[in-house]
Order: structure tokens, then sequence, then C-alpha cells
């Protein structure tokens, strides 16, 4: 049962309201994540369900931005004007809603790029086309496409010119820069794009890539249900701090 905001807590009480242990509320308290609690005459720290309120909030953004970004926004929302500290957590919303767009959008390319691995399978000469026009075709630079092919991600052709030999990319190749930009886009690293590669060069099998996308977005609706119980938590912060 929550504790009257007029009746001091004790160390393990206010932990005991807000499921931390004695250490970690002295921790979060050393680090501002809460005010600092008022000290008895006998020097014991005194909290009140303020304080609780403070770490139930910050246990909910750690679990949806993590700690590091999480401490940063609890010492912010106590000092920032209350404009700012409302922008603050909207765009912790919207940084969400971007993660959330990229993965779908990834979603979506590779959903296409497994149809096409079914019905293209065999290019024939015309589909292909030069580093320039791809990189134009995806929006990237002709050394990002350079970068992929040297880490494995993109496997182009050298065709001999009067000048020596150039990069022509065929469908499969094209298909393989289109899954790269579209895992970057989404957030993933080089070693997890390798292993969506390698998955679609496996008869253009895209499965699993799908299954991680998936998962990423299953874990983005868990965070966003995680800052959306944040919410009125915070709220009661930020007008408590503009109300002072």
């Amino acid at each position: 049962m929550p504790a009257d905001d007029g009746v001091p807590m004790s160390t393990a009480a206010a932990g005991a309201e807000a499921g931390y242990s004695v250490q970690q509320v002295r921790d979060l308290e050393a680090l501002g994540v809460i005010p600092v609690a008022p000290r008895s005459s006998s020097g014991y720290r005194r909290f009140s369900e303020e304080h609780v309120r403070h770490l139930r909030a910050y246990r909910h953004l750690a679990n949806s931005a993590g700690p590091v970004v999480a401490r940063r926004v609890m010492r912010d929302l106590r000092r920032l004007p209350r404009a700012q500290a409302v922008a603050l957590i909207s765009g912790l919303h919207a940084g969400l809603n971007a993660e959330r767009e990229h993965a779908l959008s990834a979603r979506r390319a590779l959903e296409s790029i497994n149809d096409e691995a079914v019905t293209d399978a065999v290019p024939v000469d015309d589909d292909s086309m030069t580093i320039t026009e791809l990189s134009q075709a995806l929006g990237v630079r002709a050394s990002t496409l350079r970068f992929w092919e040297k880490a494995g991600l993109v496997a182009p052709e050298r065709v001999a010119t009067p000048a020596g030999t150039a990069r022509r990319y065929t469908l499969p190749a094209i298909r393989e820069a289109r899954v790269t930009s579209a895992l970057r886009a989404g957030g993933y690293r080089i070693p997890e794009v390798q292993a969506a590669i390698t998955a679609i060069r496996d008869l253009g099998d895209t499965s699993n890539s799908l299954t991680a996308l998936d998962a990423r977005l299953d874990s983005i609706a868990q965070r966003t249900l995680a800052l959306l119980r944040a919410g009125a938590l915070l709220a009661e912060i930020i007008e408590t701090a503009s109300a002072v």
C-alpha cells in the first residue's frame, strides 16, 4: 500500500515500495535519479512518496530507453522548464516510433526481395546496373557500396572496359544491396546483416531475417508500453518540479 506523502519512510521502506534494494536506492540518489532525501536528527535518510514516484518512473523509463538515457532524463526533468521537460519525453516517443518505422521498412523490403527470389531467380543480361546507377537507386554513396562489397555483403561482377575493369551489379547483387540497405536503415550491425545476406544466398531464404525483424518489432512494442507506464508518473514529476 503506498505511503502517504506526510509519513517519512526509511531507505528500506522506500526501496520495498518501488522494488529496489537499499543499496540501489542509495546509488540512484547519488546519481541524481531521485531528489536528495532529507536526514533525520540522527542522520537517517527520510524518503517520501515523491521519491517512490521517481523510483517507479525510473524503472519503467530504464526498461524503455535504457539506464543511461533514463538517468539523464530523470535528472533533466527536475531542472528544465515544463515545456522543455514535456518535449524531452515526447522525443523518446518519437525515437521509438522512428525505430518502429525503420524496422517495418526493412521487413517490407525483405518480403519484396523474397518474392523476387522466386519469380526472378535467373537474371537476363539487361537486368544489371553500374555502381553509379545502383547508388542513385538506393540513395547511398558509391563508397558505401564498395564498403559493403569489402565486408562480403554485396558481390558484383567485374567486367572488362577500355580503362580496365568495372563493377556490374546483376539481380542477385542488386537484391543483396537492397537487403543490406534495408537492414542498415533498421539499425542492424554489419555481422547481423552478414547473417541475413547468407540466408538470402541460400536459395533466397529470408525467413530468419524476417523472424529477427518481428522480434525487434515486439521489443519496440514492449519498450513503448514501458514508456507509457512511466507517463503518468513522469507527468506528476514535471508538474511538481514546475510548481516549485
